[in-house]
């Protein structure tokens, strides 16, 4: 036995007996590509996932649904901060990870490439695309790496309120005019099979999805997660007096869960290649913005050199 060999052994049996690895422990080389793979997309999910909703700031019904509105996007933001931090202490560098999400390199979830063309589909986003980011985060807050887990924590939290905030969007929508309700269900419509693509594709085919569970970084697999939101989306539609635009969808009593029709893998591949319809939109919102912030990162750095260099002569001084 190679002294590598018994090292994962120790790893291993160190995860299973569900303690946190730390930055600064052994770990094999792929359990830290691996998480740097992830970690990263999921920074990048939530700093492109601001953009469909920042369209809507300027043009939200009222004072009290923009300010909650704001505080989401806001909230995005400092979300893909906690996960780039998180990256970081694995020995990534922030600004490679930045560089290969504004060349195409780098993946975020296929969810935010679809447009946002009316008020109901921020409730939409809020209520299914959070709902299932909790379903696929909760599970991450006793992740077997210790940074990630502990950003998840705080993460989860307010992502739950932003679950909340768009129900509640949506429930003022079909409790109000005719034209008002349809519009809920068009949102309902149009995002309902985009989040069931969202856990990723079936565990059959799932390349890292069972060695990411050996190694307890995912603790459920991708077609529990799918199903588990399915079971709790269901009762949330029907109160709302909305129809699930599946029409295989019933319960089976045998299994104790719903039955649902065939995922469309095809649009989503099409989306993760690039081709869906608002991919080529987020990137160059993304590279803009990047742009017009580069004179930020400019009087950052120099403000920190200076104070660096301030230090160090006072030190001197001493």
């Amino acid at each position: 036995m190679t002294k590598e060999m018994n090292l994962e052994e120790r790893f291993q049996a160190y995860v299973d007996g569900e303690n946190k690895v730390e930055p600064k422990d052994w770990m094999p080389e792929k359990y830290r590509k691996t998480l740097i793979r992830q970690i990263s997309q999921h920074a990048h999910s939530e700093v492109v996932g601001m953009l469909p909703e920042a369209n809507w700031i300027t043009r939200a019904p009222s004072l009290r649904r923009k300010v909650a509105l704001l505080a989401k996007v806001q909230d995005e933001a400092g979300h893909g901060l906690y996960l780039y931090s998180a990256a970081e202490t694995l020995g990534a560098d922030r600004m490679d990870m930045v560089d290969d999400l504004l060349t195409g390199k780098a993946k975020y979830s296929s969810i935010f490439n679809y447009p946002t063309p009316t008020w109901a589909d921020i409730g939409a986003i809020g209520w299914l695309v959070d709902g299932a980011a909790i379903a696929n985060q909760v599970m991450l807050c006793r992740t077997s790496y210790g940074p990630y887990s502990r950003a998840m924590v705080r993460i989860c939290k307010e992502e739950s309120f932003h679950q909340r905030q768009g129900y509640e969007i949506l429930m003022t929508l079909a409790q109000g005019t005719p034209e008002q309700k349809q519009m809920a269900q068009d949102a309902l419509n149009r995002w309902w099979w985009p989040s069931l693509m969202m856990f990723g594709p079936t565990d059959d085919n799932s390349p890292n999805s069972a060695q990411s569970m050996k190694w307890k970084i995912k603790r459920k697999s991708n077609d529990e997660l799918r199903q588990e939101f399915i079971d709790k989306t269901i009762p949330q539609a029907e109160y709302l007096g909305l129809t699930v635009p599946d029409p295989d969808l019933k319960w089976n009593e045998e299994r104790g869960h719903y039955d649902f029709g065939t995922i469309d893998w095809a649009e989503f591949y099409q989306v993760i290649k690039g081709n869906g319809k608002c991919n080529k939109q987020r990137l160059r919102a993304r590279q803009e913005a990047h742009a017009k912030g580069e004179w930020v990162r400019e009087a950052a750095n120099a403000y920190a050199e200076k104070q660096a260099a301030r230090k160090a002569k006072e030190g001197s001084a001493a």
